[in-house]
């Protein structure tokens, strides 16, 4: 019996990975940097917010510290976050229903606390949900097994959660620590689509997508 949902926010619940794409642009833009190089798409894309800030500094040589990296992809992203980005199709109304069928619910997300806190404000899902983890607060990679873990943990539940996520990295490592995985599509992700469906125990193209019947059997363990 799956105890807990747990949802990913960036590009499974907020349709939100394009923004970060448009972000790597300008402030790379900024420093002289153009284009943006395909493999640091792809690393800032799979790491925590602080590790890709350091990253950024050592891959470019930049005179800015980690956190002044960071400050200015908040800067960049705050107004998107709090006044402009909208849902996934249907996201708002699957947690809605999930509520109301008294599931417990909680975001686990590397977003940055301030936007995370900024979008789920917006969009009203505060209330529907018991806690949101950062991967900030748990001093753990998404990519590590440990983080899912230490996050089941928090709730008392062990290893009882069901993990909705969109990238096939987190999916692997959310199914390694022994969490029951529904993969989301997201088109920052689409070269890797297969790998997703390979990872995830279910694949849905948004939560939006989640048939009652599935949705059931999803909540309730059945797989």
């Amino acid at each position: 019996m799956i105890k807990t949902v747990l949802f990913d926010l960036d590009g499974t619940l907020l349709d939100s990975n394009g923004v970060w794409l448009d972000i790597d642009v300008e402030f790379l833009g900024r420093q002289g940097i153009s284009p943006v190089p395909a493999d640091y798409t792809d690393y800032v894309a799979h790491h925590s917010a602080p590790d890709a800030a350091r990253y950024t500094k050592e891959r470019f040589g930049l005179p800015h510290s980690p956190q002044d990296i960071l400050d200015a992809w908040l800067e960049l992203a705050r107004e998107a976050y709090a006044h402009s980005l909208p849902l996934k199709p249907g996201a708002k109304e699957f947690l809605l229903r999930c509520h109301g069928a008294g599931e417990r619910m909680a975001v686990l997300t590397s977003c940055m606390p301030p936007l995370c806190q900024a979008a789920l404000e917006r969009h009203g899902l505060l209330p529907l949900l018991e806690g949101v983890l950062t991967t900030k607060e748990l001093g753990l990679e998404k990519r590590d097994p440990a983080l899912y873990r230490a996050a089941a943990e928090r709730f008392g539940v062990a290893a009882d959660c069901l993990l909705f996520e969109d990238a096939p990295d987190y999916c692997a490592a959310a199914r390694q620590a022994g969490w029951t995985v529904a993969g989301v599509r997201d088109p920052l992700f689409q070269e890797r689509e297969e790998e997703l469906r390979t990872v995830c125990h279910r694949w849905v193209d948004t939560v939006q997508g989640v048939r009652p019947k599935l949705e059931k059997r999803l909540v309730q363990g059945d797989m």
